[in-house]
């Protein structure tokens, strides 16, 4: 489990995102370089972070189901995800 700081800093970088997503579309519209560059680090969604809806784990992370490795093949192996099957040969 990820630290509850490390969750809560990610948190704040989405709503920061949010925020600042109608005027950052704006400025680049304009091609406002300088005032976009004024905007705060975080309200680029390139600073997000994927992770484990789970867990909170950030690394070997599944786009697909939003779980980690980990957690989806204990998922997987359990049949809670539908439309996953062991594969056996």
């Amino acid at each position: 489990m990820a630290k509850k700081s490390w969750l809560e800093r990610d948190k704040r970088k989405l709503r920061t995102v949010r925020k600042y997503s109608a005027l950052r579309a704006e400025l680049k519209a304009k091609k406002d370089y300088v005032s976009l560059a004024q905007l705060p680090r975080d309200a680029s969604p390139t600073r997000l972070v994927n992770r484990c809806q789970i867990t909170g784990r950030r690394r070997a992370f599944i786009r697909r189901f939003r779980l980690s490795r980990i957690t989806f093949r204990e998922l997987a192996s359990a049949g809670l995800i539908p439309g996953v099957t062991r594969s056996s040969w």
